[in-house]
């Protein structure tokens, strides 16, 4: 089996540091894959990307040793085991708000008896070894959003369900849910105050809790908080940075230079 590096790290006691795919693309994956990531993870839930094209960016993410996850759309089985299959390493699954919800979700990424997972790797096998079945059960990992109001009180509920291996916090969503406006980097006091209380929770279950960082600047706080899981932007977002900051300097230097030549 190839090494899963969110547990490697997991297991130093360490956080891993994630990159998020939602260009549709396996050259931008490719080149995502060049920046040192831990994990790499293919997001099917929000943007463009479909399973076809997801299963292109992680064949990309793997001519590296970066970990390839996938966020799914939903908790539906069936594409849960598909990118599995397709040779996803872990699987984070939005909006599980009660215990019923992550036990469906645990149960997809693991073959009888510890859950309903259908066999046929194909990729996986490929890619992972030929072993992969003997250890799939323990090399997948399995990470459930909490991103509601109802999510934080089923909290307790949610992560003793055996299987589950961590939990991300989605902050717009949860913001939503809170009543609050969505931000990428949260400053309302609610909002921030359920992300610890979340965090918390985790701590208290011993499971590693992740999240969505809108900044480097608030993915070392998270780190410093206890959080053993960060996502920095995406990848969409690190171009449009990049890109309008180019574009500003230029034009920045076009003016100083057309007013001193008055």
């Amino acid at each position: 089996m190839r090494e899963n590096k969110v547990r490697s790290v997991w297991q130093r006691g360490e956080a891993v540091v994630n990159g998020w795919l939602g260009i549709p693309s396996a050259a931008a994956a490719e080149n995502m894959a060049q920046a040192n990531w831990d994990s790499l993870t293919v997001d099917l839930q929000h943007g463009l990307v479909d399973y076809q094209t997801a299963v292109t960016m992680m064949q990309a993410v793997s001519t590296t040793d970066i970990t390839p996850l996938a966020r799914v759309p939903w908790c539906e089985p069936g594409i849960i085991m598909k990118l599995l299959d397709a040779g996803a390493c872990g699987i984070i699954c939005p909006m599980i708000n009660t215990r019923k919800d992550c036990e469906a979700f645990v149960g997809a990424c693991r073959y009888a008896p510890a859950g309903y997972r259908s066999f046929g790797p194909v990729r996986a096998l490929w890619y992972q070894g030929a072993d992969y079945f003997k250890h799939a059960n323990d090399y997948i990992v399995a990470i459930a959003m909490i991103e509601t109001r109802q999510a934080v009180d089923n909290l307790d509920d949610i992560l003793s369900v055996p299987g589950l291996d961590g939990i991300y916090i989605g902050p717009n969503d949860l913001a939503i849910s809170l009543g609050r406006p969505p931000s990428g980097v949260p400053t309302d006091k609610l909002v921030v105050d359920t992300i610890k209380t979340i965090l918390a929770g985790t701590k208290k279950h011993g499971k590693p809790a992740g999240i969505h960082c809108g900044s480097t600047a608030m993915a070392k706080e998270m780190i410093e908080l206890g959080f053993q899981f960060v996502t920095l932007l995406a990848d969409n977002a690190f171009l449009n940075a990049a890109a309008k900051s180019a574009v500003s300097e230029v034009r920045e230097g076009i003016s100083v230079k057309a007013s001193g030549s008055y």
